[in-house]
C-alpha cells in the first residue's frame, strides 16, 4: 500500500508541475529531461491525464479512510489523490481551448481518444483517466470515439457502449480533435500527427518542438 502512495503522491507532484509550466509557459517534459540528468537521488515521474488501474487510485483512500479510524487525517496523501483525480477535468480543459483557438467550441465537436486503458499495451480499463475524459467530453456536448488496439469496446454512462474504430487516413483526418490518452506502441504516430488535424497530447509522444496545431499537457 505504501509503494501504491509513493506512486501516486510523485504523480501528483509531477503532475501539479504540468499544470504550473502550462501558467508559466514553460515546457515540464524538458524541466523533467534536465532533472534526470542528475545521476542519483532523482527518479523521474512523469504528467499524464491521471491515474487508473487497480492500485495506485484506490490504495490512497484506503489508507486514508483507515488512519481516521485512529484520529488522524493524512492530508498530504489526500490532496495528492485530489490532483491526480483532477486531470480528466484539465484535459478537458485544455481541449476546449485548443479547439477554440482554431475557431471551434467543444459542443458539436468529433473528439477522437487514443488509447482507453489505464497504461500502455495492456486491455486493462479500470479507473482509466481515458474514460473520464470520454465522460466529460460527451457531457459537454462533444461527439466522442477512441482508437485502442488492445480494448475492442467500452461502456460509458454516455453515451453508452462504443466500439474501437479503426485509425485509418479517413478517421484521422475526419475529426476536429485527436487526444492522446495512452501511449499504445502499437500506435502509428508520425501518421497521427500528419493526418489529425489538432493533437492534444498528454504523454508526450508528439516529442520535440510540437507544430502549433499539437497542444502537449
Amino acid at each position: 500500500m505504501y509503494e501504491n502512495v509513493f506512486r501516486n503522491v510523485n504523480i501528483a507532484l509531477v503532475n501539479e508541475l504540468a499544470l504550473l509550466c502550462e501558467r508559466m509557459g514553460l515546457d515540464v517534459w524538458e524541466i523533467i529531461d534536465a532533472a534526470a540528468t542528475k545521476p542519483y537521488g532523482f527518479m523521474p515521474f512523469y504528467p499524464g491525464p491521471g491515474v487508473g488501474g487497480h492500485c495506485i487510485p484506490v490504495d490512497p483512500y484506503y489508507l486514508s479512510a483507515k488512519a481516521r479510524e485512529y484520529d488522524f487525517h493524512a492530508r498530504f496523501i489526500e490532496l495528492a489523490a485530489t490532483v491526480n483525480d483532477s486531470m480528466p477535468y484539465y484535459v478537458v480543459s485544455r481541449t476546449t481551448a485548443a479547439l477554440g483557438a482554431v475557431g471551434k467550441t467543444l459542443c458539436g465537436a468529433r473528439i477522437l481518444v487514443l488509447g482507453v486503458s489505464y497504461k500502455r499495451d495492456v486491455p486493462d480499463t479500470r479507473m482509466s483517466p481515458a474514460l473520464k475524459i470520454m465522460e466529460l467530453l460527451a457531457k459537454r456536448g462533444a461527439s466522442v470515439t477512441y482508437h485502442d488496439p488492445h480494448v475492442p469496446q467500452v461502456a460509458l454512462p454516455n453515451p453508452g457502449r462504443i466500439a474501437s474504430v479503426p485509425l485509418t487516413d479517413e478517421v484521422l483526418s475526419g475529426v476536429d480533435c485527436v487526444i492522446i490518452a495512452t501511449d499504445h506502441s502499437a500506435i502509428d504516430y508520425a501518421r497521427v500527427a500528419e493526418k489529425a488535424p489538432l493533437i492534444v497530447d498528454t504523454r508526450n509522444r508528439l516529442r520535440g518542438a510540437p507544430a502549433p496545431r499539437v497542444v502537449r499537457l
